[in-house]
């Protein structure tokens, strides 16, 4: 018959084991502040998390930052085929879904922007567009330019035939003298005449155009871009996009490779702009004990457990050897 002691020594151990085991997690967090006995400190207060905390900190946001986070992984992981599939495909699921999508231009840009909004990128538009067309317009070689082109739309308009038509024209409210006059002089006379008067008349052509570009052109330009601004808010979006496979495709392109140059030219200074050892190191700073003992559970309860457990079979095995020994 198995002795008594047999039994109890590897159950005691066990026991012994899973307590101890047990005491020593719980010892990691509890107590979370330090106790005193008549002012004396005890030992072992507060546990050792609430203890080490900032320490913990910097060597958790130092191995997040320099080893899981770093510009080498990150960089890997957002310039991946994968990654950039996810991009592509996604942006052009979304164009896909805007073809069949009635709405205005302006409801649709509510979706995202408010009316405030819409209405100052519109007006700041309006003023860029205004100002630099209007700079433009200020120049009198613009007057000069429109000037000499309509005398040579006039001039050719005014050729051989061109003056026979005008002629016979004028002939035909004087009684036929036109018709006369154009078969005895055709275009000559009054390719002359025009010759004669050409000069001034581009100048006073040219001096009444830049005058009516200082004065009203940033008016005439500004209402053309409200009308077509208008026009183009209450456009359909599947309207817009219709037949535009072509435009997409390249703004989808576009979007890529400004995906691409972002994450290899401005990766570097984003993550020293944002230090995720840093936002790291400050959160757990900022989590309360209790909850940083929650979240440790929630992550690790089957491994602590298996601790536990561990202790309860060494404790028996030492019980058991215990026992053979003695």
């Amino acid at each position: 018959m198995i002795e008594l002691q047999y039994i109890v020594a590897p159950l005691l151990g066990g026991v012994i084991g899973y307590i101890t085991n047990d005491i020593a997690i719980l010892m990691l967090f509890r107590p979370h502040t330090a106790k005193y006995i008549c002012g004396f400190h005890i030992p072992f207060t507060p546990g050792i998390i609430p203890k080490e905390k900032g320490r913990i900190a910097e060597a958790i946001g130092g191995v997040i930052s320099e080893n899981l986070m770093n510009q080498e992984v990150l960089q890997r992981y957002l310039m991946s085929d994968e990654m950039l599939l996810k991009i592509r495909s996604a942006v052009e699921e979304f164009f896909e879904k805007q073809k069949s999508n009635d709405e205005t231009v302006e409801k649709f840009l509510r979706h995202y922007l408010s009316q405030d909004e819409i209405n100052n990128i519109v007006t700041n538009a309006n003023s860029n567009i205004t100002g630099q067309v209007r700079e433009k317009l200020q120049d009198p070689a613009i007057g000069d330019q429109i000037a000499h082109l309509a005398m040579d739309h006039v001039a050719d308009k005014l050729g051989s035939n061109g003056a026979q038509e005008l002629l016979a024209g004028i002939g035909g409210a004087f009684g036929g003298l036109g018709g006369a006059a154009a078969a005895l002089f055709g275009g000559n006379i009054v390719g002359r005449f025009l010759g004669m008067f050409r000069e001034p008349t581009e100048k006073f052509l040219a001096s009444n155009i830049n005058s009516m570009m200082r004065n009203n052109g940033a008016t005439i330009v500004s209402n053309m871009i409200s009308d077509e601004t208008n026009k183009l808010f209450d456009t359909p979006v599947s309207t817009l996009l219709k037949e535009k496979d072509d435009q997409i495709a390249q703004v989808v392109s576009t979007i890529e490779s400004i995906y691409k140059t972002t994450i290899n030219d401005h990766l570097p200074k984003i993550l020293q702009s944002i230090d995720i050892s840093k936002i790291v190191r400050e959160r757990i700073n900022e989590m309360d004990v209790n909850e940083t003992e929650k979240l440790i559970f929630m992550v690790m309860d089957k491994e602590l457990k298996a601790i536990v457990w561990l202790g309860a079979l060494l404790g028996m095995i030492m019980g058991s050897v215990n026992c053979l020994i003695s």
